[in-house]
């Protein structure tokens, strides 16, 4: 949530659940730069190689790579 967005969508099946989403963001504080910087720092060799992010990086997830047919 430190980052621009118009839309948030976060799953909620159950009333805690809800009630957790809607503390997470009143209580919510943006970080400074030198905590975004240290955070990317941390986060960077991860995010470098995709490792978490399998679904924009691969084709594991992508059902149109393996049936290209479905592209017409």
């Amino acid at each position: 949530m430190n980052l621009p967005t118009s839309v948030v969508i976060t799953g909620c099946d159950s009333l805690p659940i809800l009630e957790q989403a809607l503390e997470a963001a009143r209580s919510f504080k943006p970080l400074d730069s030198s905590e975004v910087a240290s955070l990317l720092a941390k986060t960077a060799k991860a995010a470098e190689i995709g490792q978490f992010e399998l679904y924009k990086t691969s084709h594991q997830f992508d059902g149109t790579y393996s049936n290209p047919q479905w592209l017409g």
